[in-house]
């Protein structure tokens, strides 16, 4: 009797391990959407950087020189190298600002290398190349949450609500 009640309790604990690490195994190429990439040579002004990342609605560039990835040219790049310096951005080439041989990953690579990279390196984005160091991808942060969401649904979306939580329904109240 206390055998069958220790075997329900188990499967009781079982149901409730709402994250599975073997998700994270899965190759980078399962998910659903990656960020469409947007390429610039290196020569390209920051001016054309920053108005192709709002048009695109992107958050990085990546630099392209010869057809292989030469660097990256972020969101971040535009807060912390142009926004404070001063700089005529129709002036200076992106190449002069961008982070040079960015660290990036192939489409096979598992998600959990993705993730790694992003919280040592402290990115939000890397890129993703083929075996000639062709950019075929970015795979962000954003998208990792977005897939784990999917997988988690009901424990996600599905919140009581909660008086001391105020979950806003717009992205300016994140």
């Amino acid at each position: 009797m206390v055998d069958h009640y220790l075997d329900d309790e188990a499967d009781v604990a079982a149901e409730q391990d709402l994250f599975d690490s073997h998700s994270l195994k899965h190759p980078i190429k399962d998910l659903p959407e990656l960020h469409p990439i947007v390429c610039l040579p290196s020569t390209a002004k920051v001016s054309e950087a920053i108005q192709s990342m709002a048009e695109e609605r992107v958050g990085i560039i990546l630099i392209v020189d010869d057809e292989k990835l030469v660097g990256v040219f972020s969101e971040r790049d535009v807060l912390l190298k142009v926004a404070a310096s001063g700089i005529d951005i129709n002036a200076t080439i992106v190449a002069e600002l961008m982070t040079p041989n960015p660290q990036s990953l192939h489409i096979d690579d598992e998600l959990v290398y993705a993730l790694n990279r992003m919280s040592v390196g402290g990115f939000r984005h890397v890129p993703i190349v083929d075996d000639a160091d062709h950019p075929v991808a970015v795979v962000s942060m954003r998208d990792i949450v977005e897939y784990i969401v999917s997988l988690y649904p009901d424990e996600v979306l599905k919140l009581p609500p909660s008086p001391n939580q105020s979950i806003s329904q717009t992205r300016e109240g994140a």
